[in-house]
């Protein structure tokens, strides 16, 4: 047990939580990454929170581990998986393994995982099963067929209940709780971009700064519950659990991954219950090292690099966490699925976009499909379906228009978070009415192939939107954090980046927020419509049952 002593000596938290630290538990779910690329969305979002002026990292010592002791959600596991890993429950955090040789010498990590305090392992899900894996190479016999129909049926029954034990129950979220946030930050966050290309993703930016809110106390803290729309934050918290569970799917058709965790700093005592909360209601790994250090600035990156597939390795290669940081707070999310309807590459053509600094070469994707075709006061709008699940909305404002002015205007978003169908109820009649202006038909589409990015600073567009206490190190208040110095603590950092790549099978992009502290047009005339989207135009993705947007972006010159 000397290595239970040094790696626990000063760290508040109960014996039996500290001593639970250093035992090997149960494996980590590895997320399935394999299957055809299709589409692919990330952001990794980082907060860091430190002291000012004269905080100071402490000098040598072992890797000092703060014990969450807390749990996920109480989810059950997927039918029908408990075979895959007999006796662990996937909704549970996981120690550090017990052989400290890897942490390095003066406990600096050779990996962000040897040196864990407590990993959160991710619900496994049945995997979705294809028609053709068990109706092809039917055998002879009689009942060969039954028993193929059999099997699948029995597979699919799986896959289903697997999600369904993820949904989270009816009437937790507030309605129009995230129109509000996304029309808000949709505004301040893409527009004025010009010729450059900008992207980001308003839920994982608000399971940020509910992280945020709960380390955060007195007018800090209700600065960021009045911009998330929560009365408090116990409503937050419930609100947040159920965001995770609700956007995580990991079945081989679609892909949409969520992961939160602790970067702390050795020799400081925190908040037990803070630890906790962020343990339980957000899956938040916890991890502690010397900031500063850049070994431990590495195990971050491979935190980040992980959780989303290696896609923000180039932008994560500048995160550095200060000697002064006290805490970090890091969110990712990870999206990956296939058109529901791949574009042909020999129809893909190099054609003329319209760019704000003037027209440029792009290769055009054409496609002709029979669907809905949408419009308003200025803008139309098509819908592209990922296969299983979910969708990419592709929005172009009327040649009169902009982008810019259509976000301003309110109406990208209303259109986003309109319902699009009338709802009837058992009598015929419509008790919700669904987006007016809509038609189906044939739609004749031309898109660019794209590789966009871009780097938001976020400090100014939160403060607009009434977050700035906690920009202040006169006014912020982090008491709830419960962080053993007596030094202001202030957040003074806050980036956002993001990459988004499409082509013929689907869509590829990264983005992360770092958040460090020192602590209508016309009705269309006929049956058939061109939709050509060679000008500047909005996209976003948005999840299957929420249809909360998971990314918005504004394309202003598709070659990047």
């Amino acid at each position: 047990m000397k290595r239970y002593k040094q790696a626990n000596e000063g760290i508040h938290a109960p014996e039996d939580l500290k001593e639970k630290a250093v035992r090997p538990a149960g494996r980590r779910s590895v997320p399935r990454w394999a299957g055809a690329v299709a589409a692919v969305l990330a952001v990794a979002l980082i907060g860091g929170i430190a002291m000012w002026p004269n905080g100071s990292a402490p000098e040598g010592g072992p890797m000092l581990l703060q014990e969450t002791g807390g749990s996920v959600p109480d989810t059950q596991p997927p039918a029908g998986l408990e075979d895959e890993a007999p006796g662990v429950n996937p909704n549970q955090l996981r120690s550090a393994p017990e052989d400290g040789a890897a942490c390095g010498p003066n406990g600096v990590p050779a990996s962000y995982e040897t040196c864990a305090l407590a990993l959160a392992v991710s619900p496994e899900m049945a995997p979705f099963p294809k028609e053709e894996d068990y109706l092809s190479n039917i055998g002879d016999g009689e009942d060969a067929w039954d028993k193929a129909y059999e099997a699948y049926n029995q597979a699919h029954s799986a896959w289903w209940d697997s999600r369904m034990a993820l949904r989270s129950e009816q009437g937790t979220y507030p309605e129009g709780f995230m129109e509000q946030f996304t029309a808000g930050s949709a505004a301040q966050f893409l527009t004025g971009g010009g010729d450059e290309n900008r992207v980001y993703s308003p839920l994982n930016i608000y399971m940020a700064l509910s992280m945020l809110a709960e380390t955060a106390g007195e007018n800090s803290r209700a600065q960021i519950l009045d911009l998330l729309g929560a009365e408090s934050v116990e409503a937050l918290r419930a609100r947040a659990a159920a965001l995770w569970k609700d956007h995580y799917r990991d079945d081989g058709a679609v892909t949409s991954l969520l992961a939160n965790s602790l970067w702390l700093r050795d020799g400081m005592t925190y908040s037990q219950d803070t630890l906790d909360i962020l343990a339980e209601d957000y899956y938040a790994s916890s991890f502690s090292g010397p900031m500063g250090a850049e070994e431990y600035n590495q195990a971050l990156r491979d935190w980040l690099n992980d959780q989303t597939n290696g896609l923000l390795a180039e932008q994560a290669k500048g995160l550095e966490m200060a000697p002064e940081t006290v805490l970090a707070l890091a969110s990712t999310i990870y999206f990956k699925a296939a058109w529901s309807d791949e574009f042909s590459k020999a129809r893909t053509e190099t054609d003329t976009f319209h760019a704000p600094v003037g027209d440029v070469d792009a290769e055009f994707m054409r496609q002709t499909t029979l669907s809905t075709f949408y419009w308003g006061d200025s803008f139309t709008a098509v819908e592209l379906r990922f296969q299983q699940g979910g969708s990419m909305w592709l929005i172009l404002p009327d040649e009169e228009s902009s982008v810019d002015e259509l976000l301003k205007s309110g109406e990208a978003v209303d259109f986003l978070f309109a319902p699009k169908y009338d709802k009837i109820d058992e009598t015929g009649k419509v008790v919700r009415e669904g987006w007016t202006g809509q038609k189906y038909l044939n739609v004749n589409l031309s898109m660019p192939k794209f590789d966009v990015s871009s780097d938001l600073d976020l400090i100014a567009g939160l403060k607009e939107l009434g977050v700035t206490d906690v920009f202040d190190m006169d006014a912020a208040n982090f008491d709830p954090l419960g962080a053993s110095t007596g030094d202001p603590i202030y957040v003074s950092q806050a980036q956002h980046a993001a990459r988004v790549k499409v082509d013929e099978e689907g869509c590829e992009a990264a983005a992360y927020t770092v958040i460090m502290a020192e602590c209508g047009a016309a009705m269309p005339p006929d049956d058939e419509v061109d939709f050509v989207l060679d000008r500047p135009f909005l996209f976003a993705v948005s999840a299957e049952w929420t249809g909360l947007p998971l990314f918005v972006g504004a394309v202003n010159q598709p070659n990047g």
